[in-house]
This record gives structure tokens, C-alpha cells and sequence, in this order.
């Protein structure tokens, strides 16, 4: 260790004006002089040039300030071990607890991040990659919060795994909001891709990384001095600064060497000092280490494919040598300068673990590394621990080999690591495995693809099924899976195909069933379905016998359920299926199914003037995927459909920031999902109920919101919505267009209720101009279906509405007046605001100013409740031109004269 620090101290020589900027970060950070404050200092340089070093005064220097310091290193042969950078970093904070501790301290992460930092095993559905990174988020906050101030130290960051150098470069921004300073190490020319952040992120040094420059002449002459002595001539100092370019670690090396030869420091050593520095080296440094010996050689090899901090008596097995034998061996290797360590060992530096693993021949390296993996499972550490050095083995038929490989997978899959598990299950198809076992391992490839690539888990689930399969079970998941990720890709109808060959070809009943309702339900999202009026009389007929007995059946019933409230019957069959539906539970998060049946049910009671119990729904499903760490897609869902609700009970700000919500966790799931389309639909709908027409056309705009529209059934209807914001915008022809379109897709369905899609209202309004006529037809055509629902929130805004196109007269003030009555007694505060004001405007103009002023002012009330702003503001200049005004020229009368009567 002391050796360790005096080569540290020597090499940061020249390495001011870093440590300086260290130091202001350590200041910074404690609070030295002002607020405490974190933030990022990246560090960037080849090979060698003391990236490692500083890192190491850095955290010196951390805890001479009071600071916790966590701390980890990306390792060459780890970039494959999922979470080795994170486990490294927070393992050591949460593992010297029990069990219990470290269950109170996670919480409700405890199943969600334990498995992927090597807590606990995971025993539960997989969390999506988000989730995860959410829960990792929540740790680090966490122990950055119990121990600030917290500095995080990541060396050697080119070479860290995938999945924690996206999660450290997506968390790094939030280091500004903390009492944590991160500080990060890397070689420029290896960062991969996906860690671009930290190249362009404002950190302490602005908006570049710290680059460490080679040291100068004078440094190396210092640095030869202190090690050789203070007679070492100026000709020898400039050869050593010229054979190793001011490389610290060459320097160090290469002057170590000197002094361990005994050579004279001047200028009769010069001629030696090249071949010197190529020792240290490259083919120098692997001729050096033959000189060894066979054994020693085996042992750096075994080292070098084990990675870091290497047990020895693991690196012994690996090697084929006995205790005493590789002990020894051991020794002549950190005499060498080539491994350092005892309990574990460790190359003195990257470049020299590099070098060594390189000059393994290629069939002795792949023989090391099958080696390694037998030796590592026999040590207990796991199949995961093993899969690593498969990867870089040949497939040889081997059924051992897919074994652990399948076993490694799964842990992937259940640690949140769903790219991992696909590469270990793609090595697995290569061995390949056992006939009985190929669709199996085609099976689960599927799994681990379907949330980063839907399109790529659709061909390995049908090659899965071109497969001879003997378990149901397993030939079932496949259907199902494929379904699903058809379905995930706006391929609808070849779901639906896929469930309903599914149940042509089932010998058994309930898994018929199963599929049966698989099928009720893409064809229930189709917008392309061929005979939806066929369907849903053969879901009557089917969920009418139905007592809910399991899932399956409670399904079915859900989607009877559904389909009534779209087909507009009325309120009561509607929430009495619901009702059935809902009796033995529908699980929101079952990994078995999917969760688009739970949102329907509670859609249903939304649409039927019951939000009280959708949103006690939807509470607890967005409770259920945030336990499972489901905070993709699942949770995107859940919290703009949530504002969905509170945007149809008339709370626009709250549904607006709800909707905001899941938009961003949309955006993490990509772009052109069906989320996104969902996502910015609802936030469209708010932004027109709250008068921001002109912002509502910018987000249309930013997201490519226009045809094509999505193949799936949405609510809010998507081509609908488009529709509404042309009308906002005053493009009444090609509103019309645009919702004539709507109704000609959706009328041949059977789907004629207003209050889920109120298509017909909105072509009415943009009719009026031009065809009066069948504007007046098409909305009072919607007050009949809204009275056949019978919702009062349905019938009244389609009563509002119609009397908007029949206009100021008696018939039209009587739909305002019934109107106004329907929906003070329904639970849309929104649509009762914009009754109130319509009715309120319509009887000024006709002359009622007594009734027209309490209308408004009622009105009034209710708009500023609900968040709309824009019809607020009509409200109140409809107010304000019940005042009446002057004439030109006229001017007021003298106190107590005629007109003060």
C-alpha cells in the first residue's frame, strides 16, 4: 500500500490545476463558503496517463474532507456481468445488514433492485429496464442523502457494463441537486455510445471533460531523480522522457526498472532505455513475463481471464496448479510488477491485464475460459457468474453449456437486465441446445426481446412454434407472447389470428376459453375489424354464461362489459358486467396477462359517470406497477389515463400534470408507441378544455400527431381528437373531413356512443357553417344515443351541443335548459361549466339578462374550479357586455336626477 502511494504521489506530478478543480468540487460540496452543491467532474485521457492516479488522490482527498466515498472500476473482462458497476458501488452500503435491514432500508425497492445488485434472489416477475433504473435511482438518492456528503468514484468507465453506465449517465444531471459529486474516468476513444452523456454534460470543468495532458521533460527528470537519485543526468532523464512521451505509467515503470537493474543514471544507460521501456509493455511485457516460467504464465492467464479482484485459489484452479505451486507463482508476479494483492489479485495496471489476456493464444484462451466457468460454478457463484465465460467459448453441442446459459437468463431477465439475458439465450441457440429443448430456448429468447424489440421477439416466437413442443403450457405461452407482441407493434389483426388458430386447435377447454378471450380482445382494439357487430353477439352470448368462476372468465365478462358501453347500451348493463367482472379480481400486474382488460373495466365506470370508482382503479393498478418495478409503458399508462379521469370529472390542472406525467415516461419508452399516441391524444383534449389551443397545436405538431393514425381502438379516439383541434383551430372543412372519416369507421362497428367518442357533436359544430341542416341532424342523432346510454354527462354535453347548431331559439334555449339540469347532476364539472356559459351567453342574447347573469356568474364559478381558463374568460366577457354602456356622446346623469331612478 505504501509503494501504491508513493507511485501515486509521483505520478501526479504536473497535475496541479486537476486537483485544484478537485479541490473546489470537495469545497463545493461541504459547503465550503457558501451552499453545499454537487455535480460531475469526467476525467478523459489514454492509456496510462494517470487517470487512475488522480482518481485515487481524489478520493484521498474525499475523505480527508468528511465525505463518503463510493467507489467502483469498469473492468475489460466484466462488460458482459450486468449491474458490475453498480454492485460494486452500492452493494457495499446495503450488504452488511441482515436480511430484515436490508428489506426496511429498500422498502418497496427491496424486490425491484435486489436481485440486480446481488441482495436477494428474485422470486417474482421481471421488472422492466426502467423500473429498475428508477429503483437504482431511488438507492443512490437515498445513501446520498444518509451519507452526504457522498462522492461517487467510477474508473476505468469505458470498460463498465451496459446497464450501469446508461443508469449512471441518465442519473448524472441529478448529482446538482445532491450533496454527491461524481467523478467519472474514462478513455475517450473507448466510451461507448450509449455513455455520450458524460462527454457533453456541464460539469466542474464547463462543458468538457477534464483532459489530462502526457507529463513534460522536466516531470520525467523529477520523476527519475526522486526514484534513482538527485545524480541522474539531464541526457538520461530526456531518453526517459523521450521513450515513454511523458506516459506517467511508463515513466514510473520504466525508471522503476532502472533502479531494481541497478543501472547508472546517465548517459551510458541511454542505449538501454528503449528496450527497457518496451519491457513494460506489449511484447516486452509478455517476453518478461515467459522469462517466468510455464506455471507463472498459466496463473497470469488464469488471471486475466477471471477479471478483477481474482481469488487466488479460483486463478489456481483455472491454471491447473496446486496451492503451494501457484502461491509461489504469485509472488514472482508481484516482484514483477505485473500483479499486486493477496486475498485477491489484481494487475497493476489496465494496460498491463490487457496485454496478458491479448498474448493468451486463441485456443488456450477459449480453453481458460470454459475452464473458468466450471471452476466459478463449483465455487457457488452462479450461473451468472459462469455465463460470461461461455460467451467467449465455441459451441460444441454441449447440453451443460445451454443449461447454465438458460440459468443466467433468467436471473438476467428477473435482475431487469433484459438485454444480457437475449445475448446469453442467443449464445444458448448456438451450441445448440437439445432437439426437445430448441423452442424452449426460443421461447424464453422471445421473452427477453419483447421489451427492447417487439418486431425481432415475432420471429423467434413463430420459429418457436415451427418446433416440435410436447408441454402445452410451453406451446400456450408462445401464443400468447406472440399475440402480445404483435399487438405491442400495431399488428392487431395478426394477433387476433394467432389467438384464434390458438383456440381452432386446442384439446383443451380452458385454454380454448383462454384464447377465446385473447382474441375478444385484440378484435376489441382493432380499428380494421372485418364483423364487429358478429363478435360482439358471440361475446354476449358467451359472457352471459359465464358465472366468473377464474381470470379467464372474469376476462371475458370485462370485455362484455366494454363492448356494451361502446356499442352505447345502457348504464346499467354496463356497470352490472363490471360489476361481475371485478368480483373475484382482475390482477393489473399478472406477468401472465396482460393489463388492457383491467383498464378497460375501469374505463367503463368513467365513461358511465362513476370516475369515483375508476380512479380508485387505476390508483391501485399504478400502485401494483410500481411493487412489480413495471414503470415503462404499465405506469405510462396508468398515469395518463388517471388524468384522463380527473380531466372528465372537470379537474383540468390536476389531469394536465397527470398527463404531462405520463407522457415523459412515454418518451423513455419511445417514440411512435402506442403510449406516445394515448399520451399525447388525453393531453391534446385537456389543452383545447382549458383554452390553450395554440399549445395543443404545437404538441400535434412535435409529435407528428396526424395520419396515420394508429391501427388500435384508443380512448380518446386518436383520428378524433385530431379532428376536435382543427375545430379549435377554426379549420372547420377540414374538421368535418376529418371526423366524417371517424364516423365512417366507426359506425359499421356498432361503436355509437357519444360518451366515448363524441365524433358526430364535434362534425356537427364544424358543419354549422356550411350544412345546417345535417349539422342539426348528426347532433340531435347523438342526443337519441347519449339518451340511450343514459349517462347524464353523455346526454347533456350532447344536448349542449345541439343546441349550439339549432341556435337562439325556443328549441335551443330548451336544450341548454335541460342540458344545464343533466349535468348539474352528473359528475363532469367541466362539461356543466361550458352548459352553463353557453346557456348564460344564449339568454343574454335573447334578452333574459336576469337569468342570463346567474347562469354566467354560475358559470363563471365553475370554469375557474375546473382549470378552464379560455372559457373563463368568455364567461366573463359575456358578464361584462350584460352592463349596459352609453351611447356615443351621451353623458351620465346628475346625481339624483332622472337617472339615478
Amino acid at each position: 500500500m505504501a509503494q501504491r502511494e508513493a507511485h501515486n504521489r509521483r505520478a501526479l506530478l504536473e497535475r496541479e490545476a486537476e486537483l485544484a478543480a478537485v479541490d473546489d468540487a470537495l469545497a463545493e460540496l461541504t459547503g465550503a463558503g457558501g451552499p453545499a452543491r454537487g455535480g460531475l467532474l469526467a476525467i478523459a485521457g489514454p492509456a496510462g496517463v494517470g487517470k487512475t492516479s488522480l482518481l485515487s488522490e481524489v478520493r484521498t482527498r474525499a475523505a480527508a474532507h468528511g465525505c463518503t466515498v463510493l467507489s467502483a472500476r469498469g473492468g475489460d473482462q466484466e462488460q458482459q456481468v450486468a449491474f458490475h458497476v453498480a454492485r460494486q458501488l452500492l452493494q457495499p452500503r446495503l450488504a452488511g445488514g441482515t436480511d430484515a435491514e436490508v428489506r426496511e432500508t429498500l422498502g418497496s425497492w427491496y424486490g425491484i433492485v435486489g436481485p440486480a445488485l446481488g441482495l436477494c434472489t428474485a422470486d417474482g416477475p421481471a421488472p422492466d429496464p426502467q423500473g429498475l433504473r428508477d429503483g437504482l435511482d431511488w438507492v443512490l438518492t437515498h445513501l446520498a442523502v444518509q451519507l452526504a456528503p457522498t462522492v461517487l468514484v467510477l474508473d476505468d468507465a469505458h470498460w463498465a457494463d451496459q446497464q450501469s453506465l446508461n443508469w449512471l449517465a441518465a442519473f448524472a444531471p441529478r448529482a446538482d441537486e445532491l450533496d454527491l459529486l461524481i467523478v467519472v474516468a474514462y478513455r475517450p476513444d473507448e466510451l461507448p455510445p450509449g455513455a455520450d452523456a458524460f462527454r457533453v454534460l456541464p460539469g466542474r470543468a464547463g462543458h468538457r471533460p477534464i483532459g489530462l495532458a502526457p507529463l513534460t521533460e522536466a516531470a520525467v527528470a523529477q520523476l527519475a531523480r526522486d526514484v534513482v537519485g538527485p545524480h541522474a543526468d539531464d541526457a538520461f532523464c530526456r531518453e526517459c522522457w523521450a521513450v515513454t512521451a511523458g506516459n506517467p505509467f511508463e515513466a514510473v515503470e520504466l525508471i522503476a526498472k532502472v533502479r531494481d537493474r541497478g543501472l547508472p543514471p546517465d548517459g551510458t544507460s541511454v542505449h538501454l532505455l528503449r528496450d527497457l521501456a518496451a519491457a513494460v509493455k506489449g511484447s516486452g511485457l509478455i517476453t518478461r513475463l515467459e522469462r517466468l516460467g510455464p506455471s507463472t504464465v498459466r496463473l497470469a492467464w488464469a488471471a486475466a481471464v477471471l477479471g478483477t479482484e481474482v481469488r487466488p485459489a479460483l486463478a489456481a484452479t483455472v491454471a491447473g496448479l496446486g496451492t503451494e505451486t501457484a502461491a509461489d507463482c504469485a509472488d514472482r508476479l508481484r516482484e514483477a510488477r505485473i500483479l499486486t494483492g493477496s486475498r485477491t489479485l489484481e494487475f497493476v495496471h489496465p494496460l498491463i491485464a490487457t496485454a496478458v489476456y491479448r498474448a493468451i493464444p486463441d485456443a488456450v484462451r477459449v480453453a481458460l475460459h470454459g475452464q473458468a466457468a466450471w471452476a466459478v460454478v463449483d465455487a457457488g457463484l452462479g450461473p451468472g457468474a459462469a455465463a460470461r465465460h461461455l460467451l467467449e467459448t465455441h459451441p460444441e453441442g454441449d447440453p451443460w453449456v445451454v443449461h447454465q446459459l438458460r440459468a443466467a437468463a433468467r436471473e438476467m431477465l428477473r435482475a431487469g437486465a433484459p438485454e444480457a439475458a437475449r445475448t446469453h439465450l442467443a449464445r444458448a441457440l448456438r451450441e445448440p441446445p437439445p432437439p426437445g429443448e430448441r423452442a424452449a430456448v426460443l421461447y424464453e429468447l422471445g421473452c427477453s426481446s419483447q421489451l427492447l424489440e417487439p418486431s425481432t421477439t415475432v420471429n423467434h416466437l413463430r420459429a418457436a412454434l415451427e418446433e416440435p413442443i410436447d408441454d402445452p403450457e410451453l406451446r400456450d405461452g408462445i401464443h400468447f407472447r406472440l399475440s402480445q407482441s404483435l399487438a405491442h407493434s400495431d399488428r392487431l389483426s395478426e394477433a387476433a389470428e394467432v389467438v384464434a388458430h390458438a383456440a381452432r386447435t386446442a384439446t383443451n377447454a380452458r385454454t380454448r376459453l383462454r384464447m377465446q378471450s385473447e382474441q375478444f380482445m385484440w378484435d376489441a382494439f382493432r380499428a380494421d375489424e372485418p364483423d364487429s357487430p358478429s363478435r360482439s353477439r358471440r361475446l354476449t352470448r358467451l359472457a352471459d354464461r359465464l358465472s366468473g368462476r377464474d381470470l379467464t372468465e372474469r376476462y371475458i365478462i370485462g370485455l362484455r362489459a366494454w363492448d356494451a358501453l361502446l356499442r352505447g347500451e345502457h348504464t346499467s348493463t354496463v356497470l352490472r358486467h363490471a360489476g361481475r367482472a371485478l368480483e373475484g379480481g382482475l390482477p393489473w400486474a399478472d406477468e401472465g396477462r396482460g393489463f388492457e382488460v383491467p383498464v378497460l373495466v375501469a374505463m367503463t365506470y368513467l365513461y358511465s359517470d362513476r370516475p369515483d370508482r375508476a380512479e380508485e382503479l387505476f390508483a391501485t393498478g399504478i400502485a401494483d406497477f410500481e411493487r412489480m418495478g413495471w414503470r415503462g409503458a404499465h405506469l405510462s399508462f396508468g398515469y395518463l389515463l388517471l388524468g384522463y379521469v380527473r380531466y372528465r370529472g372537470g379537474r383540468l390542472a390536476e389531469a394536465e400534470e397527470l398527463a404531462r406525467d405520463g407522457l415523459r415516461l412515454a418518451e423513455r419508452v419511445g417514440r411512435g408507441t402506442p403510449v406516445q399516441w394515448y399520451s399525447v391524444a388525453v393531453l391534446i383534449e385537456i389543452l383545447i378544455a382549458r383554452g390553450r389551443t395554440e399549445e395543443a397545436t404545437a404538441l400535434a405538431a412535435e409529435y407528428a400527431f396526424r395520419e396515420p393514425f394508429p391501427a388500435a381502438v384508443t380512448f380518446p379516439d386518436a383520428q378524433a381528437v385530431h379532428g376536435e383541434l382543427l375545430l379549435a383551430r377554426g379549420l372547420h372543412k377540414e374538421a368535418a373531413a376529418e371526423l366524417a372519416a371517424v364516423g365512417r369507421r366507426l359506425d359499421p362497428r356498432g361503436m355509437r356512443n357519444p360518451g366515448w367518442c363524441p365524433w358526430q357533436l364535434h362534425l356537427a359544430l364544424a358543419e354549422a357553417h356550411d350544412a345546417p341542416q345535417r349539422a342539426r341532424e348528426n347532433a340531435l342523432d347523438a342526443v337519441a344515443r347519449a339518451r340511450q346510454f343514459g349517462a347524464p354527462s353523455a346526454i347533456g354535453h350532447a344536448l349542449r351541443v345541439a343546441a349550439e347548431v339549432v341556435g337562439d331559439t325556443d328549441e335551443g334555449l330548451t336544450l341548454l335548459a335541460e342540458a344545464v339540469d343533466r349535468l348539474t347532476g352528473s359528475p363532469s364539472g367541466h362539461q356543466l361549466a361550458c352548459a352553463l356559459v353557453a346557456h348564460g351567453s344564449a339568454l343574454r342574447r335573447t334578452g333574459s339578462t336576469v337569468a342570463a347573469a346567474a347562469e354566467l356568474e354560475r358559470g363563471l364559478a365553475a370554469a375557474v374550479r375546473c382549470g378552464a381558463d379560455g372559457l373563463a374568460e368568455r364567461a366573463r366577457d359575456e358578464i361584462a357586455a350584460l352592463v349596459p354602456r352609453p351611447a356615443p356622446g351621451a353623458h351620465p346623469a346628475p346625481a339624483g336626477g332622472r337617472g339615478a331612478r
